[in-house]
């Protein structure tokens, strides 16, 4: 009889199993809350400015306005969140005209970097810089003048 006992023991705890097939201890339990994902972060600009200088990466003599003696203008640019790295554009325009484009890569969690040009007599007037990610997607357009 001791047999039989056993098979008896067997079926008892294996039938659940056969009468509620795919269900896992996991889903018999009551349901704990789970936290969400977090959401997805997305390249972010922080702040840009146009400078006569970057110094320990932090933009001197900003403004509007820059003398042509200056000799140089830069494009200061300060991303956060940076989830991945990626690339990014300054392009500068003169008069409307693309003058040249700085391709500037961006690490992670956050990066500032910047873009400079040198200053000629022939680069008075009205410049812009846009502020563009590989995609196209526009972040900033910065406005200035080079004067006398």
């Amino acid at each position: 009889m001791r047999p039989i006992t056993v098979v008896a023991a067997l079926l008892f705890c294996l039938l659940p199993g056969l009468f509620l097939p795919g269900l896992s201890a996991q889903e018999q339990a009551p349901e704990t809350p789970s936290a969400a994902p977090p959401p997805e972060q997305k390249l972010a600009l922080k702040s840009a400015v146009m400078c006569e200088r970057v110094e320990n990466l932090t933009p001197v003599r900003s403004g509007l306005a820059f003398s042509v003696s200056a000799g140089q203008v830069c494009c200061f640019t300060s991303f956060d969140p940076v989830p991945q790295p990626t690339v990014i554009y300054h392009r500068w325009y003169h008069r409307d005209e693309l003058s040249t484009q700085t391709r500037l890569r961006l690490y992670t969690p956050k990066w500032s970097t910047y873009s400079v040009i040198q200053l000629r007599e022939t680069d008075k007037g009205p410049w812009r810089v846009e502020i563009i990610d590989q995609n196209g997607r526009v972040f900033d357009v910065l406005r200035f003048s080079i004067t006398d």
